[in-house]
């Protein structure tokens, strides 16, 4: 396995892309200027419970941009830190295929046939995604490799319901299997920590994930952030939040009962600091990462290791 996966101990997104593309690549956010079903009024229109008015997009360029002009600003941004030439285009904001088809080409064909864009990633909801978009994204994926990233968050529906997420789990597994079908590869979005969950739950989550086809994943930690119907839920019912040693304990659970070819894309994440509540921990990113290195080490912790 060391020999594998390098001394991180599981299968990460910069030791797939070495290997896959022979070097690492930059995702530059991008923005659609799309909104969602829960926040037009098809489902709703407050939201997923956690999801800020920037839609996991805060980060995110200006909409009335055309791509290739995101494009070049992204790859600016980035210039002091980053010497490739290879990137990823990560369409993120709310629901990035939630558009009539002739605009999601455009925008999408913009993307991926930009000389220096390797990669097109999409996030989006598993009841966005029509035969005609899928077809479209079948279509894209024979110029370049095409990732759709799936936001799960969880797979108990009482948790799902609570979070207003809007779809119950048919619908993520026949969203999974049509993708598969299409040749894309699928990335499942989880959220660590969610109210009224306890750690075997959370592992019940990772190993349902294991008996699907998807490819990668991506381990969020929950943050509340400010303007969000959980913040206020929090002020009104305040629940348990995970320390940061007991958040990287439960990453080496998680690390260790994934499936072993599942690359992992994310183990944290990030929020922005002027809206971050909980957990204050979180601005300390690096820490965090350093302190899951050790642990895994300390620990003999390896990806799939508790399926050995």
């Amino acid at each position: 396995m060391s020999v594998y996966w390098g001394e991180k101990r599981f299968y990460s997104l910069d030791f797939y892309l070495k290997q896959t593309f022979g070097e690492k690549l930059y995702k530059i956010p991008l923005n659609g200027g799309m909104t969602c079903p829960n926040r037009d009024g098809t489902l709703g229109t407050r939201g997923c419970i956690f999801c800020s008015l920037g839609g996991s997009g805060g980060f995110g360029p200006d909409p009335a941009l055309p791509v290739s002009e995101q494009i070049r600003q992204g790859k600016d941004i980035v210039r002091r830190k980053y010497t490739g030439r290879g990137y990823i285009a990560y369409f993120q904001v709310y629901t990035s295929t939630y558009a009539p088809v002739p605009y999601l080409r455009k925008i999408f064909t913009e993307a991926i046939t930009h000389p220096d864009i390797r990669i097109l990633s999409i996030a989006t909801r598993p009841d966005c995604l029509g035969e005609d978009v899928l077809a479209l994204l079948s279509e894209l994926n024979q110029i370049k490799p095409v990732w759709v990233e799936l936001g799960l968050q969880t797979s108990h529906e009482e948790t799902a319901r609570f979070i207003r997420r809007g779809y119950g789990l048919p619908v993520f597994e026949q969203a999974v299997k049509a993708l598969r079908a299409a040749g894309i590869e699928v990335i499942v979005h989880l959220i660590l920590g969610l109210p009224g969950e306890d750690s075997p739950q959370i592992l019940e989550t990772i190993h349902y994930l294991n008996q699907t086809d998807i490819q990668g994943v991506k381990l969020q930690l929950l943050h509340i952030l400010e303007g969000t119907d959980l913040a206020d839920y929090y002020r009104a019912h305040p629940f348990y939040i995970l320390s940061m040693e007991e958040y990287i304990t439960l990453l080496g659970k998680c690390i260790s009962g994934l499936r072993p070819d599942i690359v992992i894309h994310r183990l944290t994440g990030d929020a922005p600091g002027h809206l971050l509540i909980e957990p204050a921990w979180s601005r300390g990113k690096h820490q965090v990462l350093n302190r899951l290195a050790a642990c895994l080490k300390e620990r003999d912790i390896w990806q799939g290791k508790e399926q050995l």
